[in-house]
């Protein structure tokens, strides 16, 4: 895939493209008869009672965090404004609970710039949805997890 397809100079698939490469893995699936899973991670800041959607560039950097627990074949990309999405090969529901604690783990360890909310949901193809549209809003509905992620000390901690 060219650069077109990704963010910037990372590994990250734009919105378009992680949903060109699901609807056609899907179908795959479907005719192979294998499991594809979607995890979805919704990233929120807050801040003394204020929330939001997180901006690109944290989102980028939840991204390197966790593309260092997922495999080469697996996509990881931009679902929409706040969230992330996981497409996992060959990888069913259960599967991808295994995979789901592993970014846990990671992103309890990463210090982040900012404190972070994650919530993850994920589905599975064949068994929640088959095609992307209602594996995302089942992977929505299908809360696995949701936790806080830590921030870096600041100057006056260390």
């Amino acid at each position: 895939m060219g650069s077109a397809f990704y963010e910037g100079d990372s590994r990250l698939l734009k919105s378009e493209a992680l949903t060109f490469v699901l609807d056609t893995e899907l179908k795959q699936a479907v005719r192979s008869q294998n499991y594809v899973t979607l995890i979805l991670v919704a990233a929120t800041y807050g801040s003394e009672g204020i929330s939001g959607a997180v901006d690109t560039g944290m989102l980028n950097e939840v991204a390197l965090v966790f593309g260092k627990e997922i495999r080469d074949t697996d996509v990881l990309g931009h679902i929409e404004n706040g969230t992330l999405g996981v497409v996992l090969w060959d990888a069913d529901y259960d599967h991808s609970k295994k995979v789901i604690d592993r970014l846990v783990s990671r992103s309890e360890s990463h210090a982040f710039r900012t404190a972070l909310e994650l919530d993850v949901g994920a589905a599975c193809c064949p068994t929640h949805a088959v095609d992307s549209d209602s594996l995302k809003r089942q992977a929505r509905a299908r809360p696995v997890v949701s936790w806080r992620a830590g921030t870096r000390p600041s100057p006056a901690e260390n």
